[in-house]
């Protein structure tokens, strides 16, 4: 479905700040449109320990990232882009760096496992 000026898709990252501070991350794991125009439900996993639902109905402009509020607290969501340094490049120019092994580094693997034992 498409839905014009909505930039904040199924699956995307964000950030929900609380009166200005950032609080926790949240999947948007659907947004599906309301009776009124402009308005959608928007299906949040909430990435807290343990994991929470929830289902916001909010204005495109909210899901773009305009402030509104729940209660009379300021609520603000904004999309999470992974840094640049992260990012896949598609040149093909580029030579893969070389993977670093436990022997290149010098480092020792742990067992989960073992661990519990002790």
């Amino acid at each position: 479905m498409e839905r014009q000026g909505i930039m904040v898709q199924k699956n995307d990252i964000v950030l929900i700040y609380f009166e200005d501070k950032p609080v926790l991350y949240a999947k948007i794991e659907e947004i599906l449109p309301d009776i009124k125009k402009d308005w959608y439900h928007v299906n949040l996993l909430m990435l807290t320990i343990p994991l929470q639902v929830a289902t916001w109905i909010l204005k495109d402009i909210y899901i773009n990232g305009e402030e509104f509020t729940m209660n009379g607290k300021r609520i603000r969501l904004e999309k999470v882009v992974s840094p640049e340094q992260f990012s896949v490049k598609k040149t093909g120019a580029e030579k893969p760096e070389k993977k670093k092994t436990v022997k290149d580094t010098g480092s020792k693997i742990i067992s989960f496992s073992e661990l519990r034992k002790k």
